[in-house]
């Protein structure tokens, strides 16, 4: 008998998030760092599997010793390591990202992935296609446009799917990936063809439709044939929407450490939400919290919170109704 499907397929940027233990400087003075497994898809991934979700990530990683630590720590962490493969030959090395952490808000990322990262490398011919076609929820990201091979691995993912139910783009823009903006917002116009939800913050939304009003990019986002658009507000919360319901929840209140891993705790538990048959509301208020709660920690993948910490800060004042 063949395995059920995967509840979750994401697909895209993996590597090493080294964080200082120390904060409020710069790195240059920093003594003490940890490394995390991290990459926003990854970190989705391992976000769905704290709830109990059966996960895979399709992803490459160099022939290096942090290569082989992101292979490990997926797997510890629940996430199906099946579809990490190594890049074969003299390739880029597995990618390593510092952060230095200036809480509340202030958190710059230096990403030691040029010119280029074994995740961008994946090639349309090692798509594992059963997989991704099979699976309930297919989770890509913005980055994987940004280079070749991975567009093409991506648009060939997307024609294996045909746009199936829950096949969601995480708009996740990071400029110092692209060219110039014009060329990911034309990348990005022609992804939306093939997804059914997209989910991502002001900023992205301009890049994806030319509109940084929330209401307007959700709006604009359903009209390229979309079934859920979902508009990070920052401090004015979270607005999700559907041709038949908007729904608005507002921040969950706590003291951040770190705000990075804060997106893909949502997408984790968005991913969950949907596939346990929410109503809207009670999925976007339940994926808010989740976020809310990566951002009072320091790490991303290792913070992802359980099912049962969520509904415990949801019970604890979060928005639930």
């Amino acid at each position: 008998m063949s395995a059920p499907a995967y509840d979750l397929v994401s697909m895209g940027r993996t590597g090493v998030d080294v964080y200082p233990l120390e904060h409020g400087v710069g790195l240059e003075d920093v003594r003490t760092f940890q490394k995390f497994l991290g990459g926003s898809a990854t970190n989705v991934a391992v976000a769905a599997a704290r709830h109990g979700r059966r996960v895979a990530l399709v992803t490459k990683v160099g022939a290096d010793p942090f290569g082989r630590y992101v292979r490990r720590e997926t797997a510890r962490l629940g996430v199906d390591p099946e579809f990490v493969s190594v890049i074969e030959g003299d390739g880029p090395p597995t990618p390593v990202t510092f952060c230095e952490v200036f809480p509340p808000d202030d958190f710059p990322l230096h990403f030691y992935r040029y010119p280029s990262a074994p995740d961008l490398l994946i090639t349309p011919d090692e798509l594992p296609h059963e997989a991704i076609r099979e699976a309930r929820v297919f989770w890509a990201t913005v980055t994987g446009l940004s280079q070749e091979p991975s567009r093409s691995a991506h648009t060939a993912a997307w024609d294996v799917r045909g746009r199936a139910g829950h096949t969601v783009l995480d708009l996740d823009y990071r400029p110092m990936f692209w060219a110039d903006p014009t060329e990911a917002s034309e990348q990005v116009g022609k992804a939306l063809e093939h997804v059914t939800v997209a989910v991502g913050n002001r900023e992205e939304c301009e890049i994806a439709v030319g509109e940084t009003d929330p209401q307007r990019a959700a709006d604009a986002l359903l009209e390229r044939g979309l079934d859920l658009a979902v508009v990070k507000q920052g401090p004015r919360g979270v607005l999700a929407v559907t041709r038949d319901e908007r729904v608005e929840v507002a921040p969950h209140r706590v003291t951040v450490v770190n705000g990075l891993g804060a997106g893909d705790a949502f997408g984790g538990a968005l991913v969950h939400g949907l596939l346990a048959e929410w109503d809207l509301r009670r999925t976007v208020a339940f994926a808010n919290v989740a976020g809310a709660i990566v951002a009072s920690r320091l790490e991303c993948s290792t913070a992802m919170p359980t099912t049962y910490e969520v509904q415990a800060a949801l019970a604890d004042g979060g928005d639930a109704s």
